[in-house]
């Protein structure tokens, strides 16, 4: 994929960044004959989507899934290809009335609903028929509605007993923590995704996201190690500059992360961005019975979720072993033996024996996205030759970063008079 020797003088496109932007936009400009060259500063391609293997255990950087409801991943990959082990459609959380397991009836018409009820039954139908409107509803009117934060927006639709004791845990394991912050136009489009959805992790890693992305792109196209330094319009284009020599672009999609962005192109907004924490844990006995993402509706023990990976993809772990994922905010400052104890009391049993495999920051951060937001979709044309892509100028999502890019590589081409692909090679 990646290849020696020098850069060449010219093309028709740089693309700055080699995750899951930057790979979507290679993509749909190869596609359309364009000669591209993509410029990862890293030794590997995909950003924060990447796995490790560990003593036989495979980690991600972070807790990281594969939402099957997000609409564009099916037109990058072929989705039965990542061969998804899903988890559970359910959450179990715990707070001081005791562990309530809910799962969507949908996909899970056997597992047994608590026997006491966390919320009146009647506040649980109106969640289910809110579910069922951002779901299934238009979403050309969901993105109409007046934009508010998360908690005005809830406010008007559910409970406070429902939000509190259900919506703001499930949303903490999204958004990382303070999730009734984020914009209701970012709420509504996520929550559409997990009920249109499954969510789960390729049975290798999440490596192998990366992996089919990038397969199609043509030889010579990706270069890593390369990390772009400096951007200069020239003439009809872009003077690229790298530590491997320069090159000069008809145009340039910068699709690194907010802050790299900014530095490239002065002058570019940075949003703010909660940089979160996985702990693995390694353990013999596996401490669930199910995948399903354990989650403190409490509130106070600084842990947005925790899950046993491997109750979902025992290849994640060696053989007679079980590997724990737990995420919290930086901002908790949890460090491991704190984390364990209050892992002892979400799961209700010692874990003590658990041995910790490694500590993961998944750096450059989440972005937050308070409103306003407006349409989510922020400009991918900067200049005549100048472009930006990543999901901090969409939804904060693989969908929103698979969507930027697409955008701005359509965007190249419309400014280059060149066709765009109805569809991205390999797909």
């Amino acid at each position: 994929m990646s290849e020696a020797g020098e850069l060449p003088r010219r093309c028709d496109v740089v693309i700055a960044g080699g995750g899951a932007a930057g790979l979507a936009a290679a993509r749909q400009l190869t596609a359309a004959g364009a000669e591209v060259l993509l410029l990862e500063a890293a030794g590997r391609l995909g950003g924060r989507i990447a796995t490790d293997r560990v003593d036989g255990f495979l980690l991600d950087r972070g807790f990281q899934v594969v939402n099957t409801g997000y609409p564009a991943l099916a037109d990058f990959v072929d989705v039965p290809s990542l061969d998804l082990r899903f988890f559970d459609h359910a959450a179990l959380v715990v707070d001081a009335r005791g562990r309530h397991l809910l799962a969507d009836p949908r996909r899970h018409p056997a597992l047994p609903w608590p026997g006491r009820l966390p919320v009146p039954a009647a506040d649980l139908a109106r969640l289910a028929l809110l579910s069922l409107r951002l779901g299934y509803g238009d979403a050309r009117r969901l993105r109409a509605e007046p934009e508010a934060s998360a908690a005005a927006y809830l406010a008007g639709r559910l409970d406070e007993r429902t939000v509190r004791a259900l919506v703001e845990p499930f949303l903490t394991g999204v958004f990382g923590a303070a999730p009734l912050e984020v914009s209701s136009r970012v709420l509504t489009m996520i929550w559409r995704s997990f009920v249109r959805g499954r969510i789960g992790v390729p049975a290798s890693g999440m490596q192998r996201l990366t992996e089919a992305l990038a397969a199609p792109l043509p030889a010579g196209c990706v270069r890593l190690d390369i990390p772009v330094t400096a951007l200069s319009g020239h003439g009809d284009g872009q003077r690229v500059t790298t530590p491997a020599g320069t090159v000069q672009a008809r145009a340039v999609i910068v699709a690194t992360d907010p802050g790299a962005a900014a530095r490239l192109v002065p002058g570019l907004p940075v949003p703010a961005q909660r940089i979160l924490v996985t702990t693995y844990h390694a353990a013999a006995e596996a401490p669930a019975r199910r995948p399903v993402l354990l989650l403190d509706g409490t509130g106070q023990t600084g842990i947005a979720n925790s899950i046993v990976l491997t109750l979902a993809a025992p290849g994640y772990a060696p053989p007679g072993r079980h590997l724990i994922a737990t995420t919290a905010t930086a901002e908790a400052g949890l460090d491991e033996p704190a984390l364990r104890r209050r892992l002892a009391g979400l799961y209700g049993q010692p874990t003590t024996g658990w041995e910790h495999i490694a500590t993961v920051r998944a750096e450059p951060g989440l972005v937050t996205a308070p409103p306003p937001q407006g349409t989510l979709r922020k400009p991918a044309r900067l200049t005549d030759s100048l472009f930006v892509a990543g999901d901090h100028r969409d939804t904060p999502s693989l969908q929103g970063a698979l969507v930027s890019g697409r955008r701005a590589a359509r965007a190249v081409l419309r400014q280059l008079g060149l066709p765009a692909a109805a569809r991205p090679a390999g797909r």
